[in-house]
């Protein structure tokens, strides 16, 4: 697996992130359409309609689904980390890190963790701000 950095840390994944999304925003593109056909020509106008609440929902599900995917996996990292920090210091992660420095401080190797750890929270840095302070990248390969 090729090396990871701040460059490159981001992941997609293809299926969701490309294919899923451009078949929905398409089908709610021809269901809109379809909507102002039908008013315009006064035919079937609550099928249309149906077809385009039901894109709405389907919308609402697919973001839903990947905002709760999330939400498990900053719960996972914020256990992590916060073991993490307590096996490296004997101390729990100030509280006034919020779960977004988190998310970014788990690319900080061992070596410069806590001290990251304690200049976040003092200086309340951004988490794109934390990535670019890591020296030693830690990679993972597992959050999408």
């Amino acid at each position: 697996m090729k090396s990871q950095d701040y460059k490159n840390h981001a992941r997609m994944h293809p299926l969701y992130h490309y294919v899923l999304s451009l078949l929905v925003l398409g089908t709610l593109i021809v269901a809109v359409t379809n909507m102002v056909r039908a008013i315009s020509k006064g035919t079937n106008i609550l099928q249309a309609v149906i077809l385009v609440f039901i894109m709405i929902i389907i919308i609402i599900i697919t973001a839903l689904v990947r905002l709760y995917a999330l939400k498990a996996q900053d719960r996972a990292i914020r256990a992590e980390e916060s073991l993490r920090h307590y096996v490296l210091t004997g101390k729990l992660p100030d509280p006034a890190l919020t779960m977004g420095q988190i998310v970014a401080l788990r690319f900080a190797e061992d070596s410069e963790f806590a001290d990251l750890c304690k200049k976040a929270a003092a200086e309340g840095l951004k988490p794109d701000d934390i990535k670019k302070a890591i020296k030693n990248w830690k990679a993972d390969h597992n959050r999408i």
